[in-house]
């Protein structure tokens, strides 16, 4: 299924003292099966990126393949509404778009709009609930009466509940505490590696990259300017200065350990394996 960008650039504002080229000639494509992360400086278009790819912005120019879809530059897109089935949206604050009066209607809303009867879209919506943490006794509350973090929990089981072969998150911890946002990323790497769903995040947040992707995109003035492994992304910490952001904490104590003489491979990428690795020469070396 190929998930494609060919010569993209979108433009805000076209015709006016406020245009903005958002995009500019991007050709990009993101692997399927892949959990990637797509990073950048605010402004660099990352989050107008993505937004392509369920059409819901269209290119000023160029063309976006997603599978049998080409949202082509002047033409009108059509079967949008099994294209927004297949790719889900997890905007930033996705919480803000809760407008049921229960929290079981309000995930259920996706499926019953994609034709599906009440009855299994109902099922859809408890079972998209139980994968976000939520239990039966939320179904009929309020989704208002709800903590920040269980209003996000709802409105990505809104995304689930759809069965969407592509996620795409857009900072979608931003706002929780540190148990909710492991709790969200742990979510995510099932459904990527247990049920196959193809992620693309964007993200500011290098420890969650790190922990959880395995490529990464990097956008600068609106184009990607690198497309590499999580692997290869950390071995040379320059991209991270470049991009002046700090490295992940495993990545910081692996170098300063490495200046001391250590011999850590790069594809360390958990405690445990460090701990283990950091122990068999500090005693081979007594």
């Amino acid at each position: 299924m190929p998930i494609k960008f060919e010569k993209v650039s979108h433009i805000y504002s076209e015709g006016t003292p406020f245009r903005y080229v958002a995009l500019e000639d991007v050709d990009l494509e993101f692997r399927e099966g892949a959990f990637t992360a797509v990073i950048g400086r605010t402004g660099s278009g990352k989050s107008t990126l993505v937004q392509h790819l369920n059409a819901l912005l269209l290119p000023t120019s160029g063309t976006v393949i997603v599978d049998d879809w080409e949202l082509k530059a002047g033409q009108d897109a059509k079967g949008l509404k099994k294209l927004r089935k297949k790719v889900g949206l997890v905007f930033q604050f996705p919480e803000y778009q809760l407008f049921e009066e229960t929290v079981l209607k309000d995930v259920s809303f996706g499926p019953k709009n994609f034709g599906v009867s009440v009855k299994e879209a109902e099922e859809k919506a408890s079972n998209a609930l139980r994968m976000v943490g939520l239990e039966k006794e939320y179904e009929q509350r309020s989704p208002l009466e709800l903590s920040g973090g269980q209003k996000r929990r709802v409105a990505i089981a809104g995304i689930l509940a759809m069965d969407p072969d592509i996620l795409v998150l857009d900072e979608p911890t931003a706002g929780l505490d540190p148990q909710g946002a492991l709790e969200m990323m742990r979510l995510f790497r099932d459904l990527n590696k247990i049920h196959g769903t193809t992620i693309i995040m964007v993200t500011h947040d290098m420890e969650q990259v790190f922990g959880y992707c395995d490529e990464v995109v990097v956008m600068e003035n609106g184009k990607p300017t690198i497309h590499t492994t999580v692997q290869d992304f950390f071995k040379d910490a320059s991209y991270c200065d470049e991009l002046n952001i700090l490295p992940p904490a495993l990545i910081r104590m692996k170098d300063m350990l490495k200046e001391k003489g250590f011999a850590l491979t790069d594809d360390i990428r958990t405690l445990p394996v460090f701990a283990h690795a950091i122990a068999k020469q500090v005693k081979h070396h007594g």
